[in-house]
């Protein structure tokens, strides 16, 4: 269990850059103090102690603001930053490595016993006020963004916004021949998204994904016309695509235009 503690403060440092020390992280951060009470009323819930265990969960609750049920099951290095307004349901089960943010509620959608809760896979972060609900899996890796509700299940290494949660970006599979193909015709024409990863759902840049797909299947078909026409005899000029890559001006030529004589004074 020492062990254990020692990696809750320690997963601290890697996570939240305003820590300065172990004695500031185990003396004043709420999310540590309610995860390290839930390991102990979650020790008092396995061997029968309910009534200790509701008590230790409700201290913790007064003391941080932070609500979990004795009966969760949570993993190793979890940590909650800030942790205001953070509610866990009974059945609901955590990985490792996980993170929550302030306002999150890991909530159920019914009344009725058993499993009613979600389960977040390892390293998943889930963002400020969000509410995942019900008896869904979150897949290791997932990300969900601030104030979404997730009522489905995430596959792994998704990304999750909106009321209700939609899946904006999924992990893109860098070795695969799409992906391959399309980077190839985007070097090709000169296109390229800087400042953007596989996890940024950029509107604009799936946009122009979907524009080159689109356009490398007709260059392939007026490659194969051009083909077939010329099987029939006709002879065709063979044209090189422009490369459209950075406009460049060139300044000397621009200097050798005349300027008008609009708006000059005699």
């Amino acid at each position: 269990m020492f062990g254990r503690i020692r990696e809750d403060i320690k997963c601290v440092f890697e996570r939240d850059p305003a820590a300065r020390n172990s004695f500031e992280v185990l003396t004043t951060y709420p999310g540590v103090h309610a995860v390290l009470l839930h390991r102990i009323s979650h020790a008092y819930w396995k061997v029968g102690l309910k009534w200790m265990a509701r008590a230790t969960s409700a201290f913790a609750r007064w003391w941080t603001g932070i609500e979990i049920h004795p009966g969760a099951t949570i993993g190793r290095r979890f940590f909650i930053d800030h942790g205001m307004g953070v509610v866990i349901g009974e059945t609901a089960e955590i990985g490792d490595d996980v993170t929550l943010y302030h306002g999150v509620t890991l909530g159920g959608t019914t009344w009725q016993k058993g499993k009613r809760h979600p389960t977040l896979g390892n390293n998943v972060v889930v963002g400020a006020g969000a509410k995942v609900l019900g008896p869904i899996e979150i897949g290791e890796d997932a990300r969900i963004g601030s104030n979404a509700v997730v009522v489905k299940s995430v596959p792994a290494g998704a990304t999750v916004v909106g009321i209700p949660g939609r899946v904006v970006q999924a992990v893109i599979d860098t070795e695969s021949e799409h992906h391959k193909r399309r980077k190839a015709f985007a070097e090709k024409i000169g296109f390229d998204a800087y400042g953007t990863s596989a996890d940024m759902p950029d509107p604009v840049a799936n946009a122009i994904d979907a524009l080159l797909d689109h356009v490398h299947v007709m260059d392939s078909q007026m490659e194969n016309m051009c083909q077939a026409i010329k099987h029939l005899g006709a002879e065709l000029p063979d044209y090189k695509l422009p490369d459209l890559g950075p406009c460049e001006i060139n300044i000397d030529k621009e200097r050798e235009k005349p300027k008008s004589d609009a708006g000059t004074a005699d």
